[in-house]
């Protein structure tokens, strides 16, 4: 129902709204005064002003038997004493049953976000009833992926950040976090924002905590909130909120996560391997980090340019290409095109280091390509043809695609622009025949990544973007690179999941180009994510027998091979297929779990029994419980939990902490994205394994006391193995239903 409002203020509008409302017989005349008051009453503690001139007033009610709502338009504006003081000219009043909040809360969220669309505001107040009617249909379809889960803990900080608002209208709530307790003890969740708020106002934090409970209304969704210590406040779950979101989890609403309300554009380098070189061990760091990010951000709503900045430029290709023409092993390089232009490399670079004329050779190769001769540009693309094959293949096999892969070759036609443009700005300057970016001074020299001590005496160590010969390097394709990516995808952020021996290197680079740029540098956030090394059992970093570089190929068939031996011992009875099917998923799954468990920047030893144990935080141990909790439906009869489960039915203590891990894993999500930490995921996961097997242990499925009982354990072992699957395969790690 849409009417044409009188009103001046809030209070007349409400009234307004609620007298339509009993004239079309939604509410009876008997109920009006009580929901009349209960709606002021929660106006009056927080105005329902959203802003841009909207305002959503509401009330839960047992005096309703189902959801009612009406919408109010105002030609003159109505003073709904909003924070940001716009007339409100849409009023959209909502009613709720008690207990059903949970289940429409994401309506009002949703229908804020359309409300804040400019459009979609004036089509509504423009529009007369009969059109309105038939332009919401088609805005709410289009609008689809607006429709996202509230959660518990997000409606909570929703409420929290409200009330911080209203007792410091300027304070920035985006700070305003909620947690989980890390004490169970004390809470579900937890909140210290308003220490840190009260510590930069000069307030005393359990005072300010004081004024914000008073401003806090979460009685729909927990018990009494606590302010403890300093300034924490403590909020524990009520049983029938919790019991509800894993309703609104086993009717595929959502997967105790959120949608980003605000999605980023995030461009994610990684992998970036060279051209005629073999991925080496070392890949499997930047490969696997990279892809959990994008798939974390992807998973979250955000938008994501994957981007393989392949390593296909550079000196190298002289000697490469005097080898081609002069000693390729054709036949070999149809067997492995790969080693064998590793060979040529080897070969000649040998020759050069030992032979002066080799080099002068090679270097006229290399002169010959930059200048766009059409035999060594055909044989330079031969190489990136064959090189990108065989990287595809291994992509394929970890299951890791890229929207784009532009080489470092496709920046070079703006090199020269880009050291000339540094030049006339004064940004960079020519050095003994070299051109680089220098120190401006406006740091400390401990602090300066453009100064380097020696022997007691801090020295220029500049970021150089053309050499003294003429040539460019990473510096220069670097630049080039962020400006063309801010131009191409305007993201909100570059992440670069390189070594963090490269640290260096991106500290230059992100300087140089806010010197640069510096307009543009405000508009997005560049990040180096970086990692450790490898390191063999014995403290060294990781290397075949030989001592010679561990080839990723070579690797992953060897994690397959070892998980075929396992998986045989353990079901000689199983078909070979199968039996090679699930070795794939665990030998490839192992690998990369045990490369994202470690704090990323720490080093860790490489250990084939650790990683393929199907005991400890490995990725075995969680694609057995998976498979566990799958054999459990198998042995029950039933393919799947029924997806309209109309209640679940907790009483252990094991299904309580089931339940609540459960519906951390959206925040961990978040934290992974924030962080830009994969870690966090793995150690969730395990923990989540971990908690299954307590609840399984103590609290009888298939047994269970009643059929009640029965069929709310089995949905909740639903819903854990749903999680797992989507965590592990987050983390780019298959899962199979039998091990």
């Amino acid at each position: 129902m849409i009417i044409e409002l009188q009103a001046g203020d809030r209070w007349q509008a409400i009234d307004e709204l609620i007298n339509h409302l009993v004239v079309a017989g939604h509410i009876a005349p008997e109920n009006r005064k009580a929901i009349t008051e209960a709606i002021k009453k929660r106006e009056s503690s927080m105005s329902t002003g959203i802003g841009f001139g909207v305002a959503i007033p509401h009330a839960s009610t047992d005096l309703v038997p189902e959801v009612v709502e009406i919408i109010g338009r105002s030609k003159q504006g109505i003073d709904f004493s909003a924070l940001d003081r716009v007339p409100v000219r849409l009023v959209c009043l909502f009613l709720i049953p008690p207990g059903q909040f949970l289940k429409h809360v994401n309506t009002l969220a949703n229908l804020a976000k359309m409300l804040h669309k400019s459009e979609f505001r004036e089509a509504l107040i423009a529009s007369d009833e009969t059109k309105l009617e038939r332009f919401l249909k088609p805005v709410i379809n289009e609008n689809q992926h607006l429709l996202l889960p509230v959660l518990p803990n997000k409606q909570i900080e929703s409420a929290l950040q409200a009330a911080v608002r209203a007792v410091s209208p300027d304070a920035d709530v985006s700070v305003v976090l909620v947690r989980p307790c890390p004490d169970p003890k004390f809470g579900d969740y937890q909140s210290n924002a308003l220490m840190a708020l009260a510590k930069t106002r000069k307030l005393n934090p359990r005072q300010l905590a004081t004024d914000v409970l008073a401003r806090l209304d979460v009685s729909a969704i927990c018990e009494q909130v606590e302010i403890a210590g300093a300034g924490f406040l403590n909020f524990r779950l009520k049983n029938s909120v919790l019991e509800q979101a894993l309703v609104s989890v086993a009717r595929g609403e959502h997967l105790f996560f959120d949608r980003a309300a605000q999605p980023k554009t995030v461009v994610v380098d990684f992998s970036s391997p060279n051209v005629a070189k073999p991925m080496h061990v070392g890949h499997i760091r930047s490969t696997g980090i990279g892809d959990a990010l994008q798939r974390t951000l992807r998973m979250l709503g955000h938008r994501v340019i994957a981007d393989n900045h392949i390593g296909d430029w550079g000196t190298q290709f002289g000697k490469l290409l005097l080898g081609w023409k002069q000693i390729l092993d054709r036949a070999a390089l149809e067997r492995d095109a790969i080693a064998e232009l590793e060979r040529l490399y080897k070969v000649i670079n040998a020759e050069c280091d030992a032979d002066p004329a080799r080099l002068e050779a090679a270097k006229s190769e290399l002169v010959k390509l930059q200048a766009g001769d059409p035999e060594n540009t055909a044989i330079w693309k031969e190489m990136i043809a064959l090189s990108q094959k065989q990287f595809d293949e291994i992509y394929g096999r970890l299951g890791v695609k890229f929207d784009v892969a532009l080489g470092e070759s496709f920046y070079n036609p703006w090199l020269g622009e880009v050291v000339k443009d540094l030049l006339q700005r004064g940004i960079a300057r020519e050095s003994e025949g070299a051109v680089g970016v220098f120190s401006d001074g406006s740091l400390p020299p401990k602090e300066d990544v453009f100064l380097v001590n020696k022997d007691g005496e801090w020295v220029p160590d500049p970021a150089l973007i053309r050499k003294s010969d003429g040539g460019f390097n990473y510096m220069t394709t670097d630049l080039a690179t962020i400006d063309y990516r801010l131009k191409t995808w305007s993201p909100d952020e570059i992440v670069y999941v390189v070594d963090d021996r490269q640290s260096g290197h991106f500290k230059k680079l992100f300087i140089t180009f806010a010197r640069w740029q510096p307009d543009a540098v405000k508009q997005v956030k560049l990040v180096h994510v970086g990692f450790g090394k490898i390191m063999g059992e014995d403290g060294k970093p990781f290397k075949t027998r030989s001592g010679d570089t561990v080839k990723l190929d070579d690797l992953l068939a060897e994690a397959e091979e070892r998980a075929f031996k396992i998986v045989t011992e353990k079901n000689v009875e199983l078909p070979e297929a199968q039996r090679k099917e699930i070795a794939r998923v665990i030998g490839l799954g192992a690998v990369k779990y045990a490369d994202l468990l470690p704090n990323r920047q720490s080093d860790y030893v490489f250990s084939w029994d650790k990683m393929l144990a199907l005991q400890g935080n490995t990725a075995p141990y969680l694609q057995y419980a998976y498979a566990r909790i799958r054999s459990i439906f198998r042995k029950a009869e039933v393919d799947d939990v029924k997806a309209g489960v109309a209640s679940f039915k907790l009483e252990a203590a094991e299904e309580f902490a089931l339940a609540k891990h459960l519906l951390n894993f959206g925040l961990t999500l978040e934290a992974v994205a924030e962080e830009l930490r994969p870690n966090f995921l793995c150690n969730y996961l395990f923990e989540l394994a971990g908690k299954f097997t307590s609840f399984y242990e103590n609290c009888p499925v298939l047994k269970a006391a009643d059929e009640a009982t029965r069929n709310s354990r089995l949905a909740l072992c639903d819903l854990t193995a749903r999680v797992l699957k989507q965590g592990l395969e987050t983390l780019g790690i298959e899962t199979v239903e039998q091990m």
